[in-house]
């Protein structure tokens, strides 16, 4: 599957929003396109680089679908994505316009699971800390019984480092992704989460 990608310095998550201001010639074209055939792009986060030049880039990201989109008072064009399904990147290339294009292969999603009671705590602080995040959030598919969903809505509010955040992605099962976060709300918070 060939993709066209967006290098930024945050990281999306499966079933997450992402507003995004576009204003280069490239990402204009491909919302676009994105829109008028109903395609997705890769989202990856950025190693080393910039989000408007060159950058080299994290191999596993996000495929994301535009959900909405509107013009900005600046004249500038605003979309909000939403995370769709992890991807590997097998290989890229730059075109002639500058747009990333990538051969992906789709990663498999563990099945949803229920959060074990040990860890209840944790879906009830989420409820409480979403319902305060306002409009973007407003809209999200609330799934706070899914280990799965839980974690990444907590690895994306999170005030976490982006390689933090990048591990919570990479890693394959829910429930250790949901105790990696438990540990980072930890040392974020000092406390104790049980």
């Amino acid at each position: 599957m060939k993709v066209p990608l967006f290098p930024l310095r945050t990281v999306l998550y499966p079933g997450g929003p992402l507003p995004l201001r576009i204003f280069e010639p490239r990402y204009l074209d491909m919302v676009s396109e994105c829109l008028k055939n109903d395609e997705r792009f890769g989202v990856l986060l950025i190693k080393e680089g910039s989000e408007t030049g060159l950058a080299t880039t994290y191999s596993v990201g996000t495929l994301a679908r535009i959900a909405d989109w509107y013009q900005g008072s600046d004249g500038l064009l605003g979309i909000t994505a939403v995370g769709e399904e992890r991807f590997r990147l097998v290989r890229g290339e730059r075109r002639e316009d500058g747009l990333n294009m990538g051969e992906i292969e789709k990663l498999p999603e563990c099945a949803a699971d229920s959060v074990p009671e040990e860890l209840k705590a944790l879906a009830h602080i989420l409820e409480g800390v979403l319902d305060d995040l306002g409009r973007l959030y407003e809209s999200l598919d609330r799934r706070y019984e899914d280990v799965g969903w839980v974690a990444y809505r907590f690895a994306e509010i999170l005030p976490i480092n982006p390689e933090q955040k990048q591990t919570c992605l990479e890693t394959n099962d829910p429930l250790e992704r949901l105790q990696i976060v438990r540990e980072l709300i930890k040392a974020v918070r000092g406390v104790e989460l049980n």
